[in-house]
């Protein structure tokens, strides 16, 4: 019966597709210890042997060092145990090599110069605690002592990151970008102005109850000339303005008059900010959420129109 037959190293190799040498180095090692000798002095072994050098190779590719396997197979250790120990250090690897990967092909994408890649590679190690510290600073910088505004802490948690525990390659990616462009001072300097703009005007307004969002009006009302393709100094464009321009003088309960709309124009030109919608879009691929509409269009278009009608 196989259970009382003795294989030689040379049969173990034969059956198990190991080769000599590697049996040779697993039994120096006590792993697969031989149960006998021949006469000659060649180690022999049981057909237990077999099961037990199938599970070492398998535990072998699953990356198991081999002071672990031996503890393994004599069941000093067990299996379960160790599988999960290992795949929690795998998770760990994997962790590492996504974010290595999305760094590396942020600098191939964007030709980064070593300084670039160094900052992007520190951003992308962060901790979650150290992500959340880095745009509460960020947060704070735009929005800090106007926390009394009621609108705001709703705006500030739709501009708030919140990377997965395991993210794909592209969030990886959005989040080292979305985080360098929040380091940036002249972005934190434009978004604050627009952020005290926006509280100015609501100190000015004597309108009471929900506020329709400058932006909203903007694309309900520019959008549809947009796609007429209206010119921003023609007459047509002049109606459309004057709609615009009513409301926010009505939001504002001042006049519709000169002042109002460069202060409009200076508004928009602020919100249009290229960055704050490239922000917004990292932000959405960070979170998992929709692609946010461009309003860049339209804010373009009605700051055209505006100052052509405030040049005087």
């Amino acid at each position: 019966m196989d259970g009382d037959t003795h294989y030689t190293i040379g049969e173990l190799a034969r059956r198990t597709g190991l080769t000599v040498k590697t049996i040779r180095f697993y039994s120096d090692r006590g792993i697969v210890a031989p149960t006998d000798r021949s006469p000659a002095g060649y180690r022999l072994y049981t057909i237990h042997a077999v099961a037990r050098l199938d599970l070492v190779r398998s535990l072998r590719e699953l990356g198991l060092d081999l002071p672990t396997i031996r503890k393994v197979v004599d069941r000093e250790l067990s299996l379960p145990e160790v599988a999960a120990a290992h795949a929690e250090a795998l998770a760990v690897q994997i962790r590492v090599l996504r974010l290595r990967h999305a760094v590396l092909t942020a600098v191939a994408e964007r030709g980064s110069t070593p300084e670039e890649t160094e900052l992007m590679h520190r951003l992308a190690q962060l901790s979650e605690d150290e992500r959340r510290r880095l745009i509460g600073d960020f947060l704070d910088a735009v929005f800090g002592g106007l926390g009394a505004v009621p609108a705001f802490a709703g705006v500030m948690r739709s501009m708030t990151p919140e990377l997965p525990d395991t993210p794909e390659a592209e969030q990886l990616q959005a989040w080292v970008e979305l985080a360098e462009v929040s380091l940036d001072p002249d972005f934190r300097a434009v978004m604050r102005r627009m952020v005290e703009d926006q509280a100015a005007d609501q100190a000015r307004s004597n309108t009471t109850g929900p506020r329709r969002d400058i932006a909203a009006a903007v694309r309900d009302h520019v959008g549809p000339a947009l796609t007429a393709g209206i010119d921003p100094a023609s007459p047509q464009a002049g109606l459309i303005v004057a709609a615009l321009t009513a409301h926010y003088a009505h939001l504002l309960g001042r006049p519709d008059d000169v002042e109002l709309r460069r202060r409009l124009a200076t508004r928009l030109e602020c919100v249009n900010d290229p960055r704050r919608e490239r922000y917004l879009r990292l932000l959405a691929v960070v979170n998992g959420w929709p692609a946010p509409e461009s309003l860049a269009p339209v804010f373009a278009w009605s700051v055209q129109a505006l100052r052509v009608r405030t040049q005087q």
